[in-house]
Parts: C-alpha cells; structure tokens; sequence
C-alpha cells in the first residue's frame, strides 16, 4: 500500500508513520519530545554493575515500578483529599486509574520471572546492601493505606527529605481512615471512638464498622454512592494483593527460601503480608450480608 499525500512510507517497519510534510525536525531551539520527558536523564539512570546481560532487565524492571508507584501515590493524594471534600466521582476516577496501574506493576513481575537462578545469582553481589524492601515510595503507598510498621522507615534515616515524607503519611489519616470519616458524616454507625482514634495505631477490625458498611450494601439504591466507594476500595485492596503475591512467586522462582539482599527476609516475609488487610471490615462484611 502506497502511503497516503504528505506521508511517507517506513520501510524498516512496513507500515505508513505519521511525518507530514512540513512537520517540525529542527528542535534546535524547541522543546522536543525528548526534552519533555527528560530522556536523556532517564535512559541514562539504567547502570550495570557486573557486565551480566540479565541486570539490565533487574534494574529496568524495578525502576519502571518506581515510576508507577510514584504516579500511583500522586493519584492516591487526589482520591483523599476529594474523599474528604466529600466529593466522590473524581475519587472514584482516581482510584479507578490506581487499580489499573496495579495491574501494571502485576505484569512487570511476569517480566522478571524470565529470570533464572542462575541468570540473578550472577550479579546478586553486584546489589550490596540494597533491597525493594528499602522502596520509599512503596512504604509511603502502604503508610497511605493503613499500613502502620514505623520500624519500616529506619532505612531512609539518612535521607531528612524522604523521613519526613514518610513521617507525614505515617501520623495521617490513611484512605480508609478518610472513606470511615466519610460513612460518619453521612449519618451511619460508625462509632465516635473509630473516627476520632489515633491515626498512628493501625486500624482494628471493629463489628460496628462492619455492621456500618452493612447497611451500605443492603441498602445499595438508598447509599449508592458510598457502595461504590466500598467496591473501589475491595478492587484496590484485591489488586494489592495481587501484586503482593505475585512478587512473593517471583522472588521464591528466583531465589527460593534465602535470605533476601540487604538483610531482607525474603519470601517469609512476602508470605506474611500476605495475611494482612488493609479494609478489613470491607471483607467480613461479605460473611454477614
């Protein structure tokens, strides 16, 4: 097929590209698309330490999880504070784009999974100390969640910047926290004692507030909106979870039982998390409709 006038045809690739005539191709003095997306620093922050070909993969995979973690906290601030505003459908908006960006950080594992034994054990060393459980971004998502291991943020004592942001989220109200506080305002029994708790101690599973989000789901047409906030809040945990035990999989593929780097207790750990809830009143409750 001939291409199309103004266009010109690919014949690396075979197929008709998108370079009309005319187009700008001097960005001598214009911001190009490499320049927008600061490339040059990004494609240059990819640093093999051993010469292995497979720690090219390692280092890409996790630094492209960074970068959705890092757009998955910056949705989970717009859910929040709209969930406090009581304002609902861009929440549910964003929520919805976390769910999907956790399906993201799910596939990357099945990337890493082309690793072997082998293929990691020969630039393990190259790693030193380092470990994902040292992943700031991640333990502020888990912060934001509910999750309230404080221990967790001593590896980034060194790091004033990074402390503080975490210490933030830490003494905060978590998502739930917020969408708990919300169900109060509107009138359903949420005791006092829940809303007005220490936001430093996780939250307990607590028969009222499940009794709370009872109510919600049998009487969907009456609190519609505050149901669909409870399905969006059970996607979300259920695609964390995923992710978690996805990565729990990948690293007992790879490296079984041992140690992790960095002192990191490896799949034991992984396994442990696996049991921990974040909503948990929004899963017992399915027991008791």
């Amino acid at each position: 097929m001939w291409p199309a006038p103004g266009r010109r045809l690919d014949w690396r690739a075979g197929s008709e590209v998108g370079m009309v005539e005319g187009a700008e191709t001097d960005f001598s003095r214009k911001m190009s698309y490499a320049d927008y997306l600061g490339l040059d620093r990004l494609l240059a922050a990819q640093n093999p330490r051993s010469g292995q070909h497979d720690e090219m993969l390692f280092i890409v995979i996790h630094q492209v999880q960074e970068l959705w973690l890092k757009l998955m906290a910056h949705e989970l601030d717009l859910a929040m504070a709209h969930l406090r505003a009581d304002d609902l459908a861009p929440a549910f908006k964003a929520m919805a784009r976390i769910s999907r960006i956790q399906r993201q950080l799910v596939e990357a594992w099945d990337v890493l999974t082309t690793l072997t034994p082998h293929d990691y054990l020969a630039f393990r060393e190259s790693l030193g100390a380092s470990s994902g459980f040292q992943s700031w971004q991640y333990r502020l998502i888990e912060y934001r969640l509910g999750s309230r291991e404080g221990f967790m943020m001593r590896p980034h004592a060194h790091r004033p910047e990074i402390m503080a942001t975490l210490r933030a989220a830490f003494e905060a109200p978590s998502l739930y926290d917020e969408a708990l506080r919300l169900l109060h305002r509107r009138g359903l029994p949420v005791p006092a004692a829940v809303v007005a708790r220490d936001v430093q101690a996780a939250h307990v599973a607590d028969p009222a507030v499940e009794a709370a989000w009872a109510r919600v789901y049998r009487d969907a047409a009456a609190h519609f909106d505050l149901y669909e906030l409870a399905e969006e809040l059970v996607d979300l945990e259920d695609a964390f979870q995923t992710w978690r035990f996805r990565h729990m999989r990948t690293v007992e593929r790879i490296i079984g039982h041992r140690a992790g780097t960095g002192g990191s207790a490896g799949v034991s750990y992984l396994k442990g998390v696996l049991e921990r809830r974040f909503f948990p009143e929004l899963w017992s409750v399915r027991t008791s409709l």
